[in-house]
């Protein structure tokens, strides 16, 4: 009873159906009520009695998680099991102690079991969110040299003195870019080709000039790393009016580079109304009308039914993705500001450690419920 009640706390409260995963470490949290629960079920039994109901509570939960990881995610994640298990049995502990303890009054108990939960969810949650922290680059990392079409810098102020009283007021996307990262924004490649070592971002940039585009691929052919985001169908909310040429482009204009890449990228699907998951390369990413490529040269190998494709271009790697909108905040940055356990997507993550090596790595990692992508 107890076992199925923390298995059900993690998938309604935990946040496992709401974030699509199936992480055994999402029930620490919520581990004190249903261990004061047993504790004051079991408080008129031997000591002996109490310990052999905790640990058959304890073995019930893993056995049912570890069973719907490899069920629903093809992993049992034992990292996360292990520490789920030693976190209930602190909980048992405690909880234990608390329904044990003959306190002067009935109030002083109540509050101590009180305190118990409030104590524990606070805590646990801290705990997981140092846990799931994605490292960041290296001191002395190169910076990433990043040229976009998309709204990252800049305010949405009316006048250029209101923009000059504000700031740059970066795009959430950009600031965990930056976070993570040296990042330099440029305008053009023309001057501002990434240095030996470095890595490009090019996220579903305007027109881009001859010089660019030949300069991209001398980069990448040369031995260079780059990230190539180029939508189909842009989603990206616009914040002028329709025309404005000040909004992000509603399609890739990066056709002459990817045809001389021996790659073309397909129509987004019409009408698309929800973000689609896709596995890539082990992280899940969160699409919006993404564009298939339908074409690809021998040496890239497609993920997520060709919505994304890592290719070697000569000597230099690159990473193609038919969507830009996976940038968008809402499609990726946790529920709670800080909270790197309850993300909703591995975006950021999957970036960074494309961008930056070693970058994007944490101790544990989010068990996304395996995607069907169409």
């Amino acid at each position: 009873m107890i076992a199925a009640t923390i298995v059900a706390l993690a998938w309604v409260a935990g946040g496992q159906a709401l974030l699509g995963r199936i992480d055994p470490a999402l029930a620490i949290p919520l581990l004190a009520p249903p261990m004061l629960l047993l504790a004051w079920w079991q408080r008129g039994e031997p000591v002996a009695a109490r310990r052999r109901a905790c640990l058959l509570t304890l073995a019930l939960v893993a056995i049912t998680q570890a069973l719907l990881g490899v069920v629903l995610a093809g992993s049992a994640a034992w990292l996360q099991l292990l520490l789920a298990i030693i976190a209930g049995g602190i909980a048992a502990w405690l909880a234990d102690r608390i329904i044990q303890w003959r306190s002067p009054s009935k109030l002083l108990s109540w509050l101590a079991g009180f305190l118990l939960v409030v104590g524990w969810f606070g805590a646990g949650h801290a705990l997981l969110a140092t846990l799931y922290r994605p490292a960041s680059a290296s001191a002395g990392a190169p910076a990433v040299t990043m040229l976009t079409g998309l709204p990252l810098r800049w305010s949405a102020s009316p006048s250029i003195a209101a923009m000059i009283a504000e700031g740059t007021n970066d795009d959430p996307a950009l600031a965990r870019l930056a976070a993570a990262g040296p990042v330099s924004l440029v305008d053009s490649l023309a001057d501002h080709v990434p240095p030996p070592g470095g890595t490009l971002l090019i996220a579903h940039p305007r027109a881009l000039a001859p010089q660019e585009l030949v300069a991209i691929d001398a980069f990448v052919r040369g031995g260079g790393r780059a990230v190539v985001l180029a939508d189909a169908l842009s989603g990206w909310p616009a914040r002028h009016p329709l025309g404005d040429p000040r909004n992000a482009p509603v399609t890739s204009l990066l056709t002459p580079l990817l045809d001389h890449w021996g790659v073309m990228l397909g129509a987004a699907p019409a009408q698309e109304s929800k973000p689609l998951p896709a596995d890539v390369a082990g992280a899940r990413l969160r699409l919006f009308s993404a564009g298939r490529l339908d074409r690809l040269p021998t040496a890239c190998r497609a993920y997520a039914d060709r919505r994304a494709a890592q290719c070697r271009i000569g000597q230099g790697e690159v990473w193609l993705v038919g969507d830009a909108d996976l940038l968008f905040a809402p499609l990726w940055r946790p529920l709670v500001p800080g909270a790197y356990h309850l993300r909703q997507a591995d975006t950021m993550e999957w970036l960074s450690a494309r961008l930056w090596r070693g970058a994007g790595n944490s101790l544990l990692h989010p068990l996304w419920i395996r995607a069907r992508t169409t």
